[in-house]
């Protein structure tokens, strides 16, 4: 019961994260972008929610802004590192003829930290929300493909797999039919963690200064912007970095329901240990 509260929680969390962000324009108080020189640096009250920052913007506003992009990111890079790491992690499972050459390929890839890799990329390319993207994706599929070449070795070995290459049904069919269906539960708890860490890199890249535009908010470029007025104005930081932790909780909370949803075993061992 606790587990199935746990994630209509972190489903409620991130719904309504997404919620303020698409319907921003309609209902937020101040634009994002509104510059106040007389109320610069100002606390949480009841016109400005989470205070103002150092150009009198209001930070309330801007925090539900900035998750469009962190969100945004977040989803495009699971997607794609998803669809990547799953058609690699299909092809050198299945076809072991090529699962030497792939493997090692991205074993090079995992030979770098995905956050090193991410900011050598960007500062490479440039800082732009597409070059983000491509850096993150390249960070992370690797991981996915990982995991779905171990899903599908697993797979392979059934006799189901057997009986359908007895039957002379293609490659492709039986990927399609057989294989795939059957690794989606590894691959569906995996996409959530990465759309979960491509958040905490883009604000981390952003953070660092190799990120989006700096006009463009950010829960990063806002915390990089507040770093020199912790002390003097500690709402500036504590808000953007509240809205990382919620959002990447819920997800990481969502990934741990899936998980033990798609695998009961599992969570009845955890919650035996627990109660031990």
């Amino acid at each position: 019961m606790f587990t199935k509260k746990t994630n209509l929680l972190a489903l409620a969390m991130l719904l309504i994260v997404a919620l303020a962000a698409i319907t921003a324009s309609s209902w937020l108080p101040f634009s994002p972008a509104a510059i106040s020189p007389e109320q610069r640096l100002t606390g949480p009250s009841g016109a400005h929610w989470f205070g103002t920052d150092d150009f009198g913007r209001d930070i309330f506003s801007r925090t539900i802004v900035a998750a469009r992009v962190s969100l945004s990111v977040g989803v495009i890079v699971a997607v794609l590192s998803t669809v990547i790491g799953t058609v690699i992690g299909l092809i050198s499972g299945y076809f072991r003829k090529v699962d030497f050459v792939l493997m090692r390929i991205i074993d090079g890839f995992l030979a770098f930290p995905a956050l090193i890799l991410a900011l050598a990329l960007v500062a490479a390319l440039g800082g732009s929300i597409t070059n983000i993207i491509i850096a993150l994706t390249l960070a992370f599929f690797p991981v996915m493909a990982r995991v779905v070449r171990s899903a599908t070795l697993q797979v392979k070995n059934q006799s189901y797999i057997e009986a359908a290459q007895t039957t002379g049904s293609s490659h492709a069919v039986i990927i399609a039919k057989y294989v795939l269906p059957n690794i989606l539960s590894p691959v569906i708890v995996q996409s959530t963690f990465i759309f979960a860490k491509a958040i905490l890199a883009e604000a981390a890249l952003s953070f660092l200064g190799v990120g989006v535009n700096p006009s463009t908010p950010t829960w990063g470029n806002m915390l990089q912007e507040a770093q020199i007025y912790v002390t003097i104005a500690p709402w500036y930081s504590i808000f953007p970095g509240l809205a990382i932790v919620i959002t990447v909780l819920a997800l990481n909370l969502l990934g741990d329901g899936l998980r033990d949803s798609f695998n009961p075993h599992q969570a009845k061992r955890k919650r035996k240990t627990k109660l031990a």
